[in-house]
């Protein structure tokens, strides 16, 4: 087993495997909560044994950091790829901003279960994962951060704008106002979500100061 993952069709099986370890417990969790979730639980709804959970992942605590890593992962790189094709296509700073927003939508939109865990997580302290979450969440804020700045340098944005405050601000309206459209307003459409918070980009940090 060892020897077939070293070969990309190995490599191949095991992330996939990965991948279904990961939609399991994000569901499982979400559902019930880490401590009320179990290993047998997690490989039950993957459809795989047991013994494959440990063989990719140490325990469930190492699993679900993984996981947080991962699905943080995938959301900076949404955020980044909608950064840099705005300015491919010559767009504003705030052209980039509105893109990340909707990025973002379209991550949570994908994948809601996750994002409910990782706001959850975000007011914990004492998991043994906390500090791995800090630093992925530090990444995707990151991504914001970078364009704010840019915007600053070229003098779209005030030069008296609080950057990283600013940046989670913009992170953080995106999560808790994706989920309240999941959780209270389904009818809405994620172009009627978009458009909504768009306007308030547009009228609070597209505006110099």
């Amino acid at each position: 087993m060892e020897r077939s993952s070293a070969t990309p069709g190995g490599r191949n099986r095991r992330e996939a495997t990965r991948q279904k370890l990961y939609e399991a417990a994000v569901t499982l969790i979400a559902e019930q909560g880490f401590s009320a979730t179990t290993v047998d639980e997690i490989a039950e709804r993957a459809g795989v044994a047991k013994g494959t959970v440990y063989y990719n992942f140490a325990s469930k605590s190492v699993l679900f950091e993984e996981l947080l890593r991962h699905g943080v992962g995938l959301l900076t790189a949404s955020l980044r790829e909608a950064a840099e094709e705005t300015a491919r296509e010559g767009g504003s700073r705030v052209d980039a901003l509105d893109a990340m927003v909707r990025a973002g939508l379209v991550f949570i939109d994908r994948y809601p279960a996750f994002t409910q865990l990782y706001v959850a997580e975000l007011w914990r302290t004492n998991r043994s994962w906390q500090s791995t979450l800090l630093v992925v969440r530090q990444e995707a804020v990151a991504v914001v951060e970078g364009v704010l700045r840019d915007g600053m340098a070229n003098g779209e944005f005030g030069e008296d704008v609080d950057v990283p405050l600013t940046a989670a601000a913009l992170v953080g309206m995106v999560l808790v106002a994706a989920l309240d459209w999941k959780s209270f307003q389904p009818q809405r459409s994620l172009d009627d979500v978009h458009a909504a918070l768009s306007r308030l980009l547009q009228g609070r940090v597209g505006e110099r100061l």
